[in-house]
């Protein structure tokens, strides 16, 4: 966590939804702990992702691949009808004088703020950047499934909370991963704290601009009736296969220390490494 907000400090990381550190969203991480700057980018954007003047979950940016490093959120899904595909943008990663706190359409930034649609390029991914992609999606890390408003499932619209995923995998095995292993997994869990994830592959779609990340992975910390740590456990996948590994998050933690050649932790150490429950 200090490692974070040293890195955060030295850099000029903007205002309001884009921030100096995670505390105004604290809330989207167990105990307020941020995963490790082990996994932190060359040039980070920490993002409490808002939107209708509401905070819905945290997203770490990486500037130069312009794909989110992980997302950190609260799993509560409802059974609120999915909103409609409109793809939103952040208008702080753009210009740090821009008096624009919650995440916006590109179009509204085009043609109510006259920002051009270069301008919005040079810092994030761009709905047209997602366009014509060949057997990739445009995949969630916090996905709109897992939250429990009309507002807070918009609001995971945004393209700096998406990756290029291996289409196969976002609607097989992955999708069951999400919408059912979690859902028998968090069945005696008063709450649950979850941290995805995309770790950086060597390939890059859309004429260079984003790159495709060579793993997906996620993270559960559940807590019990005394709203202590109860279980963990982790999950993970090639960007290229539709097969997910469900692993104990010590194991997950692992994996991810040999990719990223440095020592990972993505929870505060109440939460167990050692899987409890196999559902």
């Amino acid at each position: 966590m200090l490692g974070l907000l040293l890195l955060a400090s030295c850099l000029w990381l903007g205002h309001g939804e884009v921030v100096k550190s995670f505390e105004e969203c604290s809330e989207f991480f167990y105990a307020g702990t941020t995963p490790n700057d082990a996994l932190n980018p060359k040039n980070p954007a920490l993002i409490c992702q808002r939107f209708k003047n509401t905070y819905h979950f945290a997203t770490l940016y990486d500037r130069d691949n312009r794909i989110p490093v992980y997302s950190a959120y609260r799993y509560e899904p409802s059974n609120v009808k999915k909103p409609p595909e409109w793809w939103l943008v952040e208008p702080q990663l753009i210009d740090k004088n821009l008096n624009l706190k919650d995440m916006e359409w590109d179009k509204v930034l085009r043609e109510k703020y006259g920002i051009t649609l270069d301008k919005i390029k040079e810092s994030q991914a761009v709905p047209d950047d997602y366009k014509d992609l060949t057997d990739l999606d445009r995949g969630h890390l916090c996905p709109s499934g897992h939250m429990n408003s009309k507002e807070s499932k918009m609001a995971t619209f945004t393209l700096t909370n998406i990756v290029p995923q291996y289409s196969s995998l976002n609607n097989g095995k992955w999708r069951t991963y999400e919408h059912q292993k979690m859902m028998k997994k968090t069945a005696d869990c008063k709450s649950t704290y979850v941290v995805t994830g995309a770790v950086p592959g060597s390939t890059k779609v859309s004429g260079g601009r984003v790159n495709r990340p060579s793993y997906i992975w996620s993270a559960a910390c559940c807590l019990g009736e005394n709203s202590q740590p109860k279980d963990a456990w982790g999950a993970i996948a090639q960007n290229d296969k539709n097969r997910v590994e469900v692993i104990s998050l010590k194991e997950l933690e692992k994996k991810l220390t040999d990719l990223y050649g440095k020592t990972v932790t993505l929870f505060n150490n109440a939460c167990p490494r050692e899987q409890k429950s196999h559902p």
